[in-house]
This record gives C-alpha cells, structure tokens and sequence, in this order.
C-alpha cells in the first residue's frame, strides 16, 4: 500500500494543517458511491480508515474499502459517538447523501427511536429550523462535545472536484446557454436559502426546483412537468458552502435519471461540484448526447455583461 507524501491532519482545534503521518480517521457514511471513494483513496494514502454508515443508507460495498466498519441507525447519534470512541478517534468526515425524507414521516418518533444524544442535539441546535445545514451543523457539534472533529472528505481526493470547461463533445446550444444563464442565479438563490443545489430550466422558464427529495427526484419531477425533454439542469454550490457537509456531486446515476427524463445538458460549478468516476459520466454523456459543462460565477457575469 503506497502512501502519500503529504497527508492531512487536523490540530486540537480542529483546523487543517499538513504533515507527513498517516493517520486514523472516521467517515460518517449516507448513500452513494462518494463514502466509498473517499475510503479507498485514503487507504491508498496510507490511512487507517473507520466506516460508521448509516442503516439503510450506506452502501454495503463500503464496508470492503474500510480498515473497520459498522452501522449506525440514522437517529443513533450517541451510538455513532461511542462507536468513535472505541475507535480512538479523534477525527471523522461526512461522505454520502442522508435522506432526510424519513424526518417527515407521520409516526417518526417511532420509525426513528431517536437516542437521548439525537434527541439532545434536535432540541439543542434544531428548534429555529429544519434546514440542511441546521441539522448537519447540528451533528457536527454534538461529536464536538465529545472532542471529536469533522474536517472535509475533500482533504483526501481534492481531485474529485470538476475542472473548469467543457467535458463532452456536445455543447449547449444558444438557447441552453441562455437557460444556463437564467437558472445559475436561481440555483445560487435557493443554496443562499439552504432550500437546494439544482433548479431544471427550459425556455428560459424554472420547471422544478431542489428541496428535500434530492437532485435526482427533481429532475424526474421535471420530466412530468415538461415533457417535451431537452431541459437543462443547473446544478452549483451554495454561497456560504461548508466543505464538511453537503458537497454538490453527480455520478454515473446523475446521467441515467437526465436521460430517463429528457434533460440535454448539465451545468454545474467548477472547482466546487464533486464528479465521481469522471471518466465514465463523460464517456456515458457523450454516448447519450447530454453536454456537460463546468462554469464558475465569475464568467457567468462577464457573460452577462457583455
């Protein structure tokens, strides 16, 4: 196993420095290839790697790309904590989607059977509002109680994150450039709103925006909504983006869903969107005529202004 030259490490107060140890870290697991990633990148380097996933959520392949691995049910907060402590660890990550649908169900509480930790972290932190960052800033300070920390899985595969320009053969037309244009600002107002990432646009017209149900669902919503197809998807960061939570990502399963749907281009944020398995989303996208393209808000206002 190679290890890295550099590897990150945090110091008591939880910021980044560099140095050359490898060393024994925690990924909080939610859905999705992304914790998987994360976890076979930093064993390359050399780390010791704990998964703690998610019941339900967490792929059970993770489990395979982990030095150790367990699961913790979603409203397991002080399970999570202890399985921390019996790992010695002092430092610990978020990779991969929470559905947080299962917040809304009817007969939660019991669906849930949160323990006192969750249930001391809702009504701690949680009361103003429900919101994304609320609830995962929320985690992140009941693991701090405990003197646990949370940097960002990014520290160890900053090379996941889009470059700048044009991935496929295919590019936008005059007309998708134009709904790029329209939904960036809207998608960059509804992260300012921590309401969602991605709005779908077509004709110059918002179709269906992001909330709860995650980018995928939005745009099948969009597919009822216009069923003509040849949408575009806008897809960037928040302003206020906390790199320990939440990072925008698209995947091979990003492509299928557009394509089941109808939609012809995706637009996303370079620098600050996460694509896994890039190599194949390309190779996907170009067989399937989808043009995607990676922009930043820079561009987007000269664009604008000239």
């Amino acid at each position: 196993m190679t290890q890295s030259k550099y590897a990150h490490r945090w110091d008591s107060d939880g910021a980044r420095y560099i140095g050359r140890t490898p060393r024994r870290f925690g990924i909080l697991a939610g859905s999705g290839r992304f914790p998987i990633v994360v976890a076979e990148t930093a064993r390359q380097q050399g780390h010791t790697v704990i998964g703690i996933g998610v019941d339900g959520m967490a792929d059970e392949t993770l489990a395979e790309a982990c030095d150790d691995y367990v699961t913790v049910p979603l409203a397991g907060i002080g399970r999570a904590i202890r399985q921390c402590k019996r790992a010695r660890l002092q430092h610990i990550v978020m990779a991969g989607k929470i559905e947080k649908s299962v917040l809304f169900h009817p007969l939660r509480i019991f669906k849930l059977l949160p323990d006192w930790r969750t249930l001391h972290m809702w009504y701690r932190y949680c009361r103003e509002n429900r919101k994304d960052d609320t609830l995962l800033l929320a985690v992140i300070r009941e693991f701090e109680r405990d003197g646990i920390h949370f940097g960002s899985a990014l520290d160890y595969c900053p090379e996941l994150l889009v470059k700048h320009g044009f991935l496929t053969r295919r590019k936008p037309s005059p007309a998708q450039w134009n709904d790029i244009h329209f939904g960036w600002g809207i998608a960059k107002e509804m992260g300012r709103l921590d309401i969602g990432q991605s709005v779908v646009i077509n004709d110059m017209a918002v179709i269906a925006v992001e909330a709860i149900e995650g980018t995928d669902n939005c745009i099948r919503r969009a597919a009822g909504l216009c069923r003509r197809g040849g949408f575009t998807v806008v897809k960037v960061a928040k302003p206020q983006q906390d790199t320990r939570f939440d990072v925008p990502t698209i995947g091979i399963d990003t492509l299928k869903t557009m394509h089941e749907a109808g939609g012809r281009v995706l637009a996303v944020e370079s620098g600050k969107t996460i694509i896994l398995d890039e190599p194949d989303v390309v190779q996907l996208a170009d067989k399937l005529g989808i043009a995607i393209v990676a922009l930043n808000a820079e561009e987007l206002q000269l664009k604008v202004a000239s």
